[in-house]
């Protein structure tokens, strides 16, 4: 790899062992993918999960935050993390676990960082223009900026986001590069989706075909114009079941305006159409043994303001059933603005709990399990379906007026 004067500096230990780590991780990542030179970058978005990064991760953002001269290069906002602490009780989560959680934000924002903890900044904090180069490290995130806005990034997860926010540029490779960021599948959808979980589903469904993080889906046919929050869930779905870092929908997306323009001169290597019978076997994909809704998640991504409305109207003057939890996250901003309108106050007094900063499926559900024992959980998030199924529970997706009314009778509705 090429270095500029500065990089160099920044590997031989110049700007300190915080900056000399960060740029000896990504100087290994770009020779492993055959980066010739770094791209600096103006905006990162950090996975910094405790529960995820382990206690090599703690330890490592400790030491760097002891000394005062660590900071971000560029401007950092934080995902997720596995808790809220107003609610760890309720959700048995480790006391340990909460507290380093806490130490960490106070680590991270002394570097620099604003705690914002949304896996949605392209809706609540940040949106990069077309062509901005950025290290952004959730999976949906950079799958919906990448295709949406036509920004470039990778999945710069963990240590990688870390490195990047510290250097301020990235290795130039993959979604960074023009070539990788053309059409490789050809996806013709003919099925109606009007609701969110739809989307989610034909992202999920898309994304097990493509099933490769350099597939570039393509997407034809669609007869309504999607909303920000339709394409959240279905480039959420899409990274949770295939990997997929970027897709296009004809006349939407900037970079595919025309399939000439997706594709350039390459050909698709995989054509394939979802129509309604695809839509409706993959919701009978998540099937239950048991017709009794024990949570009811909207959740992964967050909530916008607009959803938040939407559940404050379908809820307003009634009551969830006494043996089913309804469960919503959403983010600080949006939580704040939701209180102001009222939204937040009607969910509440429907029995839903609203958390903030965290998102369900990273919510250590095997404590929350040990506590209250839910096993069905119905949901209208593709990607909260596939990925709690990793544990000991049944999954179930179907449409948001259907997860409502699951919710309002303690019964899975269809």
């Amino acid at each position: 790899m090429r270095f500029t004067t500065e990089e160099e500096q920044m590997l031989s230990g110049a700007e300190g062992p915080a900056v000399q780590w960060a740029m000896e991780v990504q100087k290994q990542t770009g020779e492993f993918f055959g980066a010739t030179h770094f791209e600096p970058i103006t905006n990162a978005h950090i996975v910094v999960d405790v529960e995820i990064m382990g206690a090599a991760g703690y330890a490592l953002v400790e030491t760097f935050a002891q000394s005062a001269t660590t900071r971000f290069r560029v401007p950092t906002t934080t995902n997720s993390q596995f808790v809220d602490p107003a609610y760890r009780l309720f959700f048995n989560q480790d006391e340990l676990l909460t507290a380093q959680q806490l130490q960490v934000n106070e680590y991270l924002s002394q570097m620099g960082a604003m705690i914002v903890n949304s896996c949605i900044p392209y809706q609540a904090t940040y949106q990069p223009h077309f062509g901005e180069h950025v290290a952004w490290g959730d999976t949906g995130t950079v799958c919906y900026s990448n295709s949406v806005f036509g920004s470039r990034s990778n999945f710069e997860a963990g240590s990688a986001s870390l490195a990047a926010a510290l250097t301020g540029r990235v290795p130039y490779y993959g979604f960074h590069r023009p070539e990788v960021r053309r059409g490789t599948a050809l996806a013709e959808v003919t099925a109606t989706l009007t609701d969110f979980a739809d989307w989610g589903a034909l992202g999920a469904i898309i994304g097990r075909l493509g099933g490769n993080y350099f597939e570039v889906p393509i997407i034809t046919g669609l007869t309504a114009t999607p909303t920000s929050d339709h394409l959240k869930h279905m480039a959420a779905a899409l990274a949770s079941y295939g990997s997929i870092a970027m897709f296009g929908i004809e006349g939407l997306t900037p970079e595919a305006q025309t399939l000439s323009q997706a594709f350039g001169k390459q050909s698709p290597r995989q054509q394939f159409t979802v129509g309604d019978k695809e839509l409706q076997a993959f919701y009978e994909s998540y099937k239950t043994q048991n017709d009794q809704a024990d949570v009811v998640v909207f959740s992964g991504p967050q909530q916008s303001i607009y959803e938040l409305r939407l559940l404050a109207e379908a809820l307003d003057g009634k009551r969830i059933h006494p043996n089913t939890a309804l469960v919503i996250t959403t983010n600080h901003s949006y939580l704040q603005i939701a209180e102001k309108l009222g939204y937040a106050k009607t969910i509440r007094n429907a029995g839903g709990t609203i958390l903030e900063g965290t998102c369900f499926y990273l919510m250590t559900l095997d404590s929350v399990q040990q506590k209250h024992g839910w096993r069905t959980i119905v949901t209208n998030s593709a990607k909260v379906a596939n990925i709690v199924g990793a544990y000991d529970v049944e999954p179930v997706l179907r449409r948001t007026h259907a997860c409502i009314q699951s919710a309002l009778t303690g019964k899975v509705a269809y």
